[in-house]
């Protein structure tokens, strides 16, 4: 195929030209891929505060991944993204506690560059009936037993989507 002649091979992104040479199929890429991509494409485009925020999340996940002693995968790259998140939001608060309006704003947008990356959050009604599920499963009436709801929600197949700060809020509002 066209793909696999000399030409087109040394012109592909290093990760696709890995996965032809070692006869993996050429695939969608993982999110770590587009983010290191997009690095690539800031830098060319002269956007330095793109490039610096993306730089830092790949340091993030590169840190992450070696603090873990694993390879970098999907969960670990989203994993990593969702704290930069919460810690930007939690800066954000402190932020506005101080009056610093500009210092919220650049986080702003870092979240909103970040936030790319990550899948979107489960909220709402289908958030609601998740939890109803599991305290159905569970049998929980007080808040002391909202722990094995908190964990029947993270044995559930979309936990990766779940934001558990909203769904404890739900949780005890539900609860007695």
């Amino acid at each position: 195929s066209d793909l696999s002649s000399g030409y087109f091979r040394c012109n592909l992104p290093n990760i696709a030209r890995h996965r032809l040479n070692y006869g993996h199929s050429v695939a969608m890429a993982t999110t770590y891929e587009t983010l290191r991509a997009d690095i690539i494409v800031a830098i060319k485009a002269r956007d330095s505060a793109t490039a610096t925020i993306l730089r830092t999340a790949d340091a993030a996940i590169q840190r992450a991944s070696m603090d873990l002693d694993k390879d970098i995968d999907e969960a670990l790259v989203i994993a990593t993204l969702r704290k930069s998140v919460k810690n930007l939001k939690d800066a954000n608060t402190e932020f506005a506690k101080g009056g610093r309006d500009d210092l919220i704003a650049a986080n702003d947008a870092e979240i909103a560059i970040l936030s790319k990356y990550l899948p979107q959050e489960i909220e709402g009604e289908k958030l609601e009936a998740l939890v109803d599920q599991a305290l159905a499963d569970t049998g929980a009436q007080t808040r002391k037993e909202m722990g094995k709801v908190i964990g029947a929600l993270k044995k559930s197949p979309e936990a990766d989507l779940i934001n558990f700060g909203s769904a404890s809020k739900l949780i005890q509002s539900k609860l007695s």
